[in-house]
């Protein structure tokens, strides 16, 4: 995809002229973080509607953990209250036990780790080398138009048996349902699209099931028992624009902050075995999607602050990455540091399940780009033209450009 063809399909969606001060642009939240850390770790807000309930932000690593390890006490039902619309009534996310354990049992056979072997040989590499090849001559490209806005959806495509060219399609309903604050209509309208499409998908693996996603899902039985087809829906749903957003931002971070970093590129570039764990910490240091949300199913105290049942309550990953408490020297890249685990696949019963599979799509692109092209390097006159950072609203951070440059044979 070029980035001509971004841009047309942000047009499409509404969202390529809007300013970054329409969108809530957040070029670096991180100072911030820092202060309320050290100030109110768990913060109040007071809501903005009168009458309405006060809402808390935890912003330290410790209270996080509790937060999301503590499913009795903060309960996952208010993202199916805010995503339901769009995603459906039965959200993996959005649940608790006991139906959250026997749901998960059901789906995560679609995410066992022969699969992902599977997938790995069959599917990634393939869709990586094939975006490689359509600018390896030039010996110059843009990776976020040109190759990690593209590569996760072809991915998703393919792990769920879909045909891998209607990957654009998949892109605009994607982007679409993930923009649900900006445009609720373009939301709703997204979602039953991709509802309608899928239903022939599904009732046609129902009869003649292949080597897919969708065929493992409607195929699971757990005690005797299938998944119906809300939870059905609702997963894929949620899973398409979620395994595209989140593998697009997070393998755009760390190809940014390696480029940024030429001394950390060059240890990866000759030593291998290194990159699992610069994956680790580009995740760490700057997570693709900011926070998740709880809602309090009794009067709680975190931090000394006490928090009325049904409040809501928001957990900042990416302030809790970078707290001094739980990591030395937090506010450096560095993948040599002492491996600690990060927050931005979750925590606790919730902690991601598709977290395998983003890894091993990121593993296998860092390693065909440095494969193939060498020297790959940011190109500076370019970067300096069009202001390469990472930034991003309340929700995600990732760069909006990654110009590049390699030495041509």
């Amino acid at each position: 995809m070029t980035t001509e063809d971004v841009s047309a399909l942000e047009d499409e969606l509404g969202l390529a002229r809007l300013t970054q001060s329409e969108l809530g642009y957040i070029r670096d939240p991180y100072p911030e973080f820092a202060r309320l850390r050290e100030e109110s770790p768990v913060t109040r807000q007071e809501s903005a509607f009168v009458g309405g309930p006060p809402s808390y932000v935890v912003y330290s690593h410790h209270e996080t953990t509790t937060v999301l390890r503590d499913a009795e006490t903060y309960s996952s039902t208010i993202i199916t209250e805010g995503m339901g619309q769009v995603w459906g009534p039965k959200i993996i996310v959005g649940m608790d036990e006991p139906d959250h354990h026997h749901h998960r049992a059901l789906v995560s056979v679609a995410f066992r780790q022969r699969t992902l072997a599977r997938w790995e040989e069959s599917l990634v590499g393939r869709v990586v080398d094939e975006l490689i090849d359509g600018f390896i001559e030039r010996g110059n490209a843009d990776l976020v138009s040109e190759f990690t806005f593209a590569f996760p959806a072809k991915v998703i495509s393919g792990v769920l048996g879909l045909p891998e060219q209607d990957y654009q399609q998949f892109q605009r309903w994607a982007v679409g349902i993930i923009s649900i604050g900006r445009d609720w209509d373009r939301a709703i309208q997204c979602s039953n699209e991709l509802r309608e499409y899928l239903e022939t998908v599904v009732d046609a693996r129902r009869v003649n099931p292949r080597n897919d996603l969708i065929s493992d899902l409607v195929t699971a039985v757990l005690d005797g028992e299938k998944l119906d087809d809300d939870e059905i829906y609702s997963f894929l749903r949620m899973l398409l624009p979620a395994g595209i957003e989140t593998t697009y931002r997070s393998s755009g971070n760390l190809l940014f902050l390696l480029l940024t970093h030429p001394e950390q590129l060059d240890a990866v570039r000759v030593d291998r075995p290194l990159l699992p764990q610069a994956i680790e910490e580009g995740l760490r240091y700057e997570s693709p999607v900011l926070l998740t949300t709880r809602v309090t199913t009794t009067d709680t105290v975190l931090a000394n602050v006490e928090i009325p049942a049904g409040s809501s309550v928001t957990t900042m990953l990416s302030s809790a990455n970078r707290d001094p408490d739980a990591f030395d020297k937090p506010e450096a890249f560095d993948i040599f540091r002492d491996p600690t685990r990060h927050l931005s696949f979750g925590l606790g019963p919730h902690l991601c399940l598709g977290l395998h599979l983003a890894r091993m799509e990121t593993r296998v692109a860092l390693n065909a780009l440095l494969d193939r092209l060498p020297n790959l390097r940011m190109d500076q006159d370019e970067a300096r033209r069009l202001d390469t950072h990472i930034g991003g609203d309340t929700l995600f951070r990732s760069p909006n450009h990654l110009p590049v440059i390699w030495d041509r044979p």
